[in-house]
């Protein structure tokens, strides 16, 4: 397939347009001034109809059938896996580029798997569809590619400490009614989570699968090892809800080929784009979810050389998974296509 470059204004789809990755995309769309000639929402044929609002600009929302893609030249997936596996072949067939953002075509092997600051160089080997990672692994990414860049990545054992909004409105909702419950005195049943979030944390992040990890943490180590071309990865993950709205965090310790300094990973981070090094301990310095919701950098913190691991490092990293996670990464990647002129 010739890859397309587009040197003019080009037509958008965003299929799942009514979710919250959805709406990231169109007002990030917007904020980045993306070269739009048409923007068409798209959703299920309950949502057909509706009227999305964003910077002052209003669209209605089609159905997302295959017909629809005709008239596009990009596509955005964020409806989920049904939706990308039913749809996306049909966006590719109308001649579109599909980003998606579902998990279906992550690990296929003519599928590239891209975060547009560590490897995007891959995209231009797509076959019509580029796949967008796993939210917590591209936000752990950005703090150790820059890493694996200078002293060459060979293993890490992270825990995520994930925010309600990775489960959709949903999680949002259950977090918000379970704490005004828990100030009344009463109770209240979870629904989203298979316990309550509030005042709690929960050591599961999607399903569990053979040897005890849950699909989520697998994401991790598979994703990882496609992204930085390193198939023999070592990589150990505990993925768990806490109870935050927003912005993903991680607890990473990471063992490197080379020998490695505090400030020398910081110099490392600071060149790398997309990330900024918050960590001043002395003046209690550390990068927080509060501090992180809608920003577009990821940033890193509380390095430091690990007492265990060999040429190891320790480090923290927050990043908002609906933008760098999610809608953020896909317009970057969509990025990588556009001519503009100097």
């Amino acid at each position: 397939m010739k890859v397309k470059t587009f040197n003019t204004k080009v037509s958008v789809g965003i299929v799942g347009a009514t979710g919250a990755v959805g709406q990231a995309l169109i007002e990030l769309l917007l904020r980045r001034q993306f070269p739009i000639k048409e923007l068409l929402p798209l959703a299920s044929a309950g949502s057909a109809g509706k009227k999305i609002s964003v910077g002052g600009q209003s669209w209605t929302v089609k159905e997302a059938r295959p017909e629809a893609f005709s008239s596009l030249d990009i596509v955005f997936f964020s409806a989920g896996g049904s939706v990308s596996r039913e749809l996306v072949p049909a966006a590719v067939s109308a001649g579109c580029l599909v980003i998606d953002n579902s998990s279906v075509f992550r690990m296929d092997k003519s599928v590239p798997l891209v975060v547009p600051e560590v490897n995007s160089s891959a995209a231009w080997n797509h076959q019509g569809i580029i796949a967008n990672p796993n939210c917590s692994t591209a936000i752990s990414l950005m703090g150790l590619a820059p890493l694996h860049r200078a002293f060459g990545l060979r293993s890490f054992i992270a825990s995520t400490y994930q925010a309600v909004s990775g489960s959709g409105t949903g999680g949002i909702v259950e977090l918000q009614k379970q704490i005004k419950s828990g100030v009344m005195g009463e109770s209240s049943e979870p629904n989203v989570y298979p316990y309550p979030i509030a005042y709690n944390v929960i050591p599961q992040v999607d399903v569990f699968q053979e040897g005890g990890y849950t699909k989520e943490e697998y994401k991790m180590l598979h994703e990882s090892r496609k992204i930085l071309g390193l198939p023999n990865l070592e990589v150990s993950t505990t993925c768990v809800r806490v109870p935050v709205m927003r912005a993903h965090s991680l607890s990473i310790h990471a063992c490197f080929e080379k020998p490695l300094t505090v400030s020398g990973a910081r110099n490392a981070i600071n060149k790398f784009p997309g990330v900024i090094v918050r960590d001043d301990p002395a003046n209690l310095e550390y990068p927080m979810p509060l501090d992180y919701s809608e920003v577009e950098s990821c940033a890193v913190g509380r390095i430091r050389l690990d007492t265990v691991l060999p040429n190891g490092l320790a480090m923290w990293v927050v990043g908002d998974q609906i933008w760098k996670g999610a809608a953020l990464n896909a317009i970057q990647i969509a990025e990588i296509f556009l001519k503009r002129s100097s």
